[in-house]
């Protein structure tokens, strides 16, 4: 049993979006420190752009799911098999329009019938 079987975002989509960000926040320092608007637009831009890059890769089959894969999916640069079809409770996925949606069951609350009386009287404070 290897230690590496889950390998927690260790593909392309993965470390392209983070290379991304990285360099936006860095472009976001440095709009900070000179009270610039240009920068701090750019900064943003490259935040949302990494947002964007990483979601359209994932969809493109170089991100994974979490849990558990066969090991021939380990290696960083190998193609998710399931990216087609999407990933079960993969927000990136379901707003895409892809997904397994899982059936939940109609919970029908139960009815409490409660017999109706009339209203007792109160004795008046003292």
């Amino acid at each position: 049993m290897s230690a590496h079987q889950y390998d927690h975002g260790h593909t392309v989509a993965g470390w392209t979006g983070f290379g991304t960000a990285c360099v936006g926040a860095a472009v976001l320092g440095v709009g900070v420190c000179t009270v610039s608007g240009a920068w701090l637009a750019l900064g943003l831009g490259m935040v949302t752009m990494a947002l964007l890059v990483t979601w359209a890769l994932h969809l493109a089959g170089w991100g994974k799911p979490s849990g558990r894969r066969p090991r021939e999916e380990w290696p960083m640069r190998a193609r998710d098999s399931q990216a087609r079809q999407g990933h079960a409770g993969c927000l990136g996925c379901r707003l895409a329009g892809r997904g397994r949606r899982e059936v939940v069951p109609e919970v029908v609350p139960e009815v409490v019938t409660v017999a109706r009386s009339e209203p007792a009287l109160l004795a008046p404070a003292e």
